[in-house]
C-alpha cells in the first residue's frame, strides 16, 4: 500500500475539484461535493484540519482514483 499524506479536508476538496468535482453543499463540518459528468457520484469530506487515514482512502476510492493519481492532484 501506498503511503498516504496527512492533508485537511479542504486540500481533499481542492484535489477533486481539479477532476471534475463541483461543491454540491456543506453542513456543517460536512462538504458534499457532487461530479459534474456521469456517473454523478457524491461524495462526503469532513471538514478538518487532518483526515483520518482510513476516511481518506475511503474517498479516495469513492472518487475512482488510486493513491498514487490523488498525490498528483495535490
Amino acid at each position: 500500500m501506498s503511503e498516504l499524506p496527512q492533508i485537511s479536508g479542504r486540500e481533499v476538496v481542492a484535489a477533486l475539484l481539479k477532476i471534475g468535482y463541483a461543491k454540491d453543499r456543506q453542513k456543517g463540518s460536512h462538504i458534499v461535493l457532487r461530479q459534474k459528468a456521469y456517473p454523478h457520484r457524491r461524495i462526503v469530506v469532513p471538514d478538518h484540519r487532518e483526515i483520518a487515514k482510513g476516511t481518506l482512502r475511503k474517498i479516495i476510492r469513492q472518487a475512482g482514483l488510486t493513491v498514487e493519481e490523488f498525490k498528483e492532484l495535490l
